[in-house]
């Protein structure tokens, strides 16, 4: 090499606490970091940090400083998510200063490189932990070692939590808040609201009565990585967005719609202004357009008077049958039609069409004597999903013995306000001539059912049941009566906390 460094020079740089340059030296000569150190003095760093490009003002005192993760392939290590996630965080410069929520593992770099940023100098007073999910407390560790003076703000489910991923009693630090209570930092004060299963117990969303921002945890998140774009109205969401957020609600929360439904009951008593989740664009226009679409989806009211065919087929009989329906369908007038192979489509686009669509058609092969496996994977993500008020059609195939079709119907059967339109067809190996007046009259049934609201007939309608909502954490319990000596799963209560939905 030529520039040899001499090994007592190393030593000397290492005392003078420069060990660091000294090793970079080697490879390319002394920097600001020698030429401090050399001059005994502390190394003051980068006067501009590389992550600050990415903060964006949402108010004039509230700041962005989240990161976007274009790597992560599988969100929960179940859902694909090609175009990436956002991971939301916020700062709040008042006279005091608080950080809302953290961010993953994988992005806390460029995390605290902005925060670090905003604060500019400034030492941090609070964190709100809205919710202890890791991808959003990950990092709440280092910041409790970062900034050892900033008091946790969250609710008392949501510190059992902490200290059970982080081993770290935050007793003496913490501030745990209730339903309404609030919490001044100068000119803007929060409210906290508690939002218990939606989708973990602990979660509780944050209003701050300045701005009206509601800093909603998962609630109006989606799938996605931000591209400079920090609000909804600087995208086309509709068309870019939409499907995204619509398969990130269905498969990561939709099970806890009646949750859901209180959490908006209760957003609608506080003038809200802004939405700011924890995954995806903030909401500060047409906010009444976001949250008809999340009424929609956790009443499992349809979004669209539409038929989602899907089809299970191994040799293409099955496949064959369902081209045809879908195109009886379609020309009885029905526009929105979409076929799915459920062999190819991963689950979570069926599951959050199945919550878009009014109607369903199911055309399955007979497998080992049941239901073809990605349909009955399909059909069981169904009902673990709580979808509801939904009409189905059957198409069932089979070289001998053809039974998914009943099989197929006892799941539907057991999924709330669910029906089954008209005869199901039984195909024996591939569709012939004589099977076409059977799917055109079940198509006559599905298209009658869309375009003039024909239902199914009453023996074929799933009865209703009672619902008990917990009045602590908002835990449904179905069924005629709540047994005396019931105690909730999520927070222990017993039956007198439950009241009729």
């Amino acid at each position: 090499m030529a520039k040899e460094f001499a090994r007592r020079d190393f030593l000397k740089a290492a005392v003078a606490g420069a060990a660091g340059l000294a090793a970079t030296s080697v490879l390319g000569g002394a920097s600001a970091f020698a030429e401090e150190a050399a001059a005994g003095k502390e190394f003051a760093g980068k006067k501009k940090f590389a992550g600050v490009g990415s903060v964006r003002e949402v108010t004039d005192d509230i700041y962005y400083v989240g990161v976007s993760d274009r790597r992560i392939q599988l969100f929960e290590n179940v859902y694909p998510i090609p175009r990436g996630v956002a991971y939301n965080s916020y700062v709040l410069l008042d006279e005091k200063t608080v950080l809302i929520d953290t961010v993953d593992r994988s992005v806390t770099g460029q995390f605290f490189e902005n925060v670090t940023a905003v604060l500019d100098g400034r030492d941090l007073d609070y964190l709100v932990v809205n919710h202890m999910e890791p991808d959003h407390s990950s990092a709440i560790s280092e910041v409790l070692v970062r900034y050892p003076n900033a008091r946790v703000v969250c609710t008392k489910a949501a510190a059992v939590i902490l200290n059970q991923f982080f081993n770290c009693d935050i007793s003496d630090r913490s501030i745990l808040v209730d339903e309404g209570d609030t919490l001044s930092f100068g000119r803007h004060t929060f409210t906290f609201v508690l939002a218990p299963m939606v989708h973990w117990p602990e979660v509780m969303v944050s209003f701050d009565n300045v701005s009206g921002a509601l800093f909603s945890a998962d609630a109006f998140g989606s799938f996605g990585a931000l591209n400079g774009n920090l609000f909804a109205d600087e995208v086309d969401f509709e068309k870019d967005w939409l499907p995204d957020a619509r398969r990130y609600f269905c498969n990561i929360v939709g099970k806890y719609g009646p949750q859901v439904q209180a959490v908006l009951a209760k957003a609608a008593t506080v003038p809200i202004k802004m939405l700011c989740p924890t995954h995806g664009p903030v909401w500060r226009e047409n906010l009444g357009w976001i949250l008809d679409k999340y009424d929609h989806w956790s009443s499992y009211t349809p979004e669209e008077k539409a038929v989602m065919v899907v089809y299970g087929s191994v040799y293409g009989g099955t496949e064959s049958a369902a081209n045809a329906v879908a195109a009886m369908i379609s020309k009885r007038g029905v526009a929105d039609v979409a076929v799915y192979d459920v062999s190819k489509t991963h689950v979570s686009e069926l599951i959050a069409e199945a919550f878009r669509c009014s109607h369903i058609v199911l055309a399955s092969i007979t497998y080992n004597m049941g239901i073809f496996t990605p349909m009955k994977n399909f059909l069981l993500d169904l009902e673990a999903h709580n979808l509801q008020n939904r009409s189905f059609a059957l198409i069932e195939n089979g070289s001998w013995s053809p039974v998914s079709g009943r099989l197929m119907k006892e799941i539907v059967d057991r999924l709330p306000g669910c029906s089954v339109l008209g005869d199901t067809v039984t195909v024996l190996s591939s569709p012939d001539n004589g099977d076409s007046e059977a799917l055109a009259k079940l198509a006559d049934a599905v298209a009658d059912a869309v375009l003039n609201g024909g239902e199914a007939s009453a023996e074929t309608e799933a009865p209703a049941g009672k619902k008990w909502v917990c009045k602590i954490c908002g835990y449904v319990y179905e069924g005629d009566e709540v047994p005396e000596d019931y105690k909730c799963p999520i927070c222990g209560a017993g039956k007198a906390a439950f009241e009729e939905a």
